[in-house]
């Protein structure tokens, strides 16, 4: 039977639960759950092979933050989405040197909307690197940061890996952090989530497009992901609304990929709390107000 897609880890193991017996228990995974800044954080850690198998997903900590305050534009919703982002990704980055350069590297395409969240996050991130390099007497209290938007193979040659390895190779990062569009099984996720993790990423695992994958084994540094799902397969969609147990076949449209039809304001949203909770933990002396001025 094929599974019902989706690329966050507390869904995966929410349908392994369904699907199991009453007396069965999840082996090799701990989860976790609690609030910052209002908002609810569920934490799926994965410790070893055990838990790898039953979810599908290499062993590490996966962080899921439901941000229903965001999209309903709730007064001060963004900077605590934009500081509960960042409290979360400074955890995850605890062991890195807390003044090594970061890379973070907006994945997926700009011209396909639910898959444009890297790219435009990277519009929203405070690049440092230069600043710090030329400035040191105003900027040296900064960590230094490099940002880009890897493109896709089809508008660039290049995979999205090839271009970061080649940077990581140049700039000799402490960690990089990638951000890109996903999938979920449910609608209520959509553009409502943000996904944390320490084990890397897969480019264009949003729009069932997956490439070679960025994490610690193929850069040789920590790999830190940022994913918002944007999309839901129509299948998978189909049986969670008709509450079916397998996958109902739809023919041609069994390729399908539904998303909002506000996705392009909701995309730009994500972006920029993305963009500033990532710029907030990495600059942990700056406050909203400071990156408001600063990328204005």
């Amino acid at each position: 039977m094929r599974q019902r897609r989706t690329d966050l880890a507390l869904e995966a193991k929410e349908l392994w639960e369904e699907s199991a017996q009453d007396t069965a228990r999840l082996e090799g995974v701990e989860a976790l759950s609690q609030t910052r800044e209002g908002f609810q954080t569920e934490t799926v850690r994965i410790l070893d092979e055990r838990g790898e198998q039953a979810l599908g997903k290499p062993p590490g900590q996966y962080i899921t933050l439901t941000m229903d305050g965001l999209a309903r534009r709730e007064e001060d919703a963004f900077p605590r989405a934009a500081r509960a982002i960042a409290g979360e990704l400074a955890q995850l980055m605890a062991g890195i040197t807390p003044d090594g350069l970061v890379l973070v590297a907006g994945l997926g395409n700009r011209a396909i909307t639910p898959d444009a969240v890297g790219p435009k996050v990277h519009e929203h991130t405070l690049v440092t690197r230069h600043l710090v390099a030329q400035m040191p007497e105003h900027f040296g209290s900064l960590r230094p940061v490099a940002s880009l938007s890897a493109g896709v193979l089809g508008t660039t040659g290049m995979e999205s890996a090839e271009l970061i390895q080649a940077v990581c190779r140049r700039l000799s990062p402490a960690c990089v952090v990638a951000v890109d569009a996903l999938a979920s099984r449910s609608l209520k996720r959509l553009c409502r989530t943000v996904q944390l993790s320490d084990t890397g990423i897969s480019p264009g695992s949003g729009v069932g497009n997956h490439r070679r994958a960025l994490d610690r084994a193929s850069l040789g540094v920590p790999v830190l992901a940022v994913g918002v799902p944007t999309v839901v397969e129509a299948s998978t969609l189909a049986a969670d609304l008709l509450g079916a147990e397998q996958l109902p076949p739809l023919g041609e449209g069994g390729g399908l990929l539904v998303t909002p039809k506000d996705i392009d304001s909701q995309v730009d949203d994500l972006a920029k709390v993305i963009g500033y909770g990532i710029s907030l933990a990495l600059q942990p002396g700056l406050d909203v107000a400071d990156l408001d001025l600063l990328l204005s």
